[in-house]
């Protein structure tokens, strides 16, 4: 079988095994977080007391590159007027409706700061590129259910191998060998 139709094979059974996922819903229910230091529910700006935020979190079944399926959890924040946010009533640990929706582009989804939402691919500090163009993702809060999820597929592959292989000798090579004793 050619590449070509591998990888429209594959794209399918992801599809087919997204849609499934979907319709038995199993993702977690969308969860309000505490600050972890504060233990505050709305957390004010630090540059402007007037607005804050609330961090929000669900667990999701994600299907990586490798069509290998893993839970993870993500997170996102919903902004607001402090006042506003407040009035919601918010606990720490309360389940709302909705989901918590990834979108991706090739477009920054912020003008005036399009570094903010670059995808970078875990700790390599390399942005996930489609051609010449760099991805954006961001997560946002859907109270609805009725947000699609957008992603776009990177191709920057033979990179990102590097950094990881690069990362991978690293980490190999300040591990003590079954030779190596502290003690004497």
């Amino acid at each position: 079988m050619d590449i070509c139709r591998y990888s429209i094979l594959l794209s399918t059974i992801i599809y087919l095994f997204i849609y499934l996922l979907k319709q038995f819903n199993m993702n977690s229910k969308v969860k309000v977080v505490a600050n972890a230091t504060t233990g505050a529910i709305v957390n004010v700006s630090e540059n402007n007391p007037e607005y804050g935020y609330i961090r929000l979190e669900q667990t999701k079944a994600i299907i990586d590159d490798n069509g290998f399926l893993k839970n993870r959890s993500i997170s996102t924040l919903l902004q607001g007027n402090v006042e506003d946010l407040k009035s919601l009533g918010f606990f720490a640990g309360q389940e709302v409706p909705g989901k918590i929706c990834v979108q991706e582009s090739i477009e920054p989804f912020s003008s005036k700061n399009p570094e903010r939402d670059l995808k970078v691919a875990g700790q390599t500090g390399i942005v996930c590129r489609q051609g010449e163009s760099p991805i954006y993702r961001k997560t946002v809060y859907d109270p609805t259910n009725s947000k699609t999820e957008s992603f776009v597929q990177h191709d920057n592959v033979a990179e990102l191998r590097a950094a990881y292989d690069a990362q991978k000798a690293t980490n190999e090579a300040i591990k003590p060998n079954a030779e190596f004793s502290i003690g004497g």
